[in-house]
């Protein structure tokens, strides 16, 4: 028994020793990924105080010689800045708000409700991810101009209110939950709708998080279709605004680096904001089988 002992203490600080090495060892390449990650938003923020002679040296210089915040006021006074900021939150919240309310009535269908084709139709919703977004462009311009919103703030978030894959990841949710609930709520005379909204969905909130916090980066990030459907700048998000300040012969870097700083700025705050259930909903959607 004496020796035992012995040896379990001889074997602990040889344990405690790997296990501090490893930990040393996590850290320091989870600090040198993270160094990688913020590198391209820091070395952004310090194009953004230079002078565009310093944007052009070789070899590139790290820190400014002279911290000069004139870029910042040329992109309010050579675009319509504040226009293009509104039209960029319209557009996201349109989008957003329109992939929640119609991904989780679809997908709440295709889980929980039986009706004939429900596996076929289904079928068919996947098979619109197989298709390039860029082929859609142009039936989706006819639809627009048809309708008469060229130019318009509508015509930015109307074609995205809808996502297959939204459809299909709050579907994948809505099948984990027991269909004991359905059945205690149909028992207390709830109806579809009602069992919908006042029991399915509070318990996807980190599936509607995660669609959330996707969705809104894709519309706010979206470049081609707001320069398809609006030509005029007043009209155009920040995502397409910020492309006119790229020359044909010279491009005026410290400007575009802080708009584009200036722009990524919200996304940045939606993000820390929803983080949480971000996270947990990609956690769960691991552990489901």
């Amino acid at each position: 028994m004496p020796d035992t002992q012995e040896h379990i203490r001889q074997v602990q600080p040889r344990n405690r020793k790997r296990i501090t090495a490893g930990s040393v060892a996590t850290h320091a390449v989870l600090s040198l990924g993270a160094l990688v990650m913020v590198f391209p938003l820091l070395w952004q923020l310090l194009t953004a105080f230079k002078t565009l002679a310093e944007t052009s040296r070789v070899p590139p210089t790290f820190l400014p010689d002279d911290w000069n915040g004139k870029s910042f006021d040329d992109v309010f006074t050579g675009l319509p800045f504040q226009e293009m900021l509104t039209n960029s939150v319209i557009n996201t919240v349109g989008r957003t708000l329109g992939q929640l309310v119609f991904c989780s009535l679809a997908a709440y269908a295709f889980a929980r409700m039986q009706f004939r084709g429900r596996n076929v139709l289904f079928a068919l919703f996947l098979s619109v991810l197989m298709v390039p977004s860029s082929l859609l462009v142009l039936p989706q311009y006819d639809i627009i101009q048809r309708f008469g919103l060229l130019n318009s703030a509508p015509a930015l978030f109307l074609p995205g209110m809808f996502s297959a894959f939204g459809t299909f990841m709050l579907r994948q949710f809505f099948l984990t939950l027991p269909k004991e609930l359905e059945e205690a709520a149909r028992i207390d005379g709830a109806g579809p709708f009602r069992i919908f909204w006042s029991i399915m969905l509070p318990l996807i909130r980190p599936a509607l998080a995660a669609l959330a916090v996707i969705t809104a980066m894709w519309s706010w990030n979206d470049l081609l279709w707001p320069l398809v459907v609006n030509t005029d700048p007043e009209k155009m998000p920040i995502s397409a605004g910020l492309t006119s300040l790229k020359g044909q012969f010279e491009t005026n870097y410290p400007v575009m680096m802080a708009g584009s700083l200036v722009a990524s700025l919200p996304m940045l705050l939606v993000y820390l904001f929803l983080q949480r259930h971000f996270v947990q909903s990609v956690a769960l959607s691991g552990s489901k089988s």
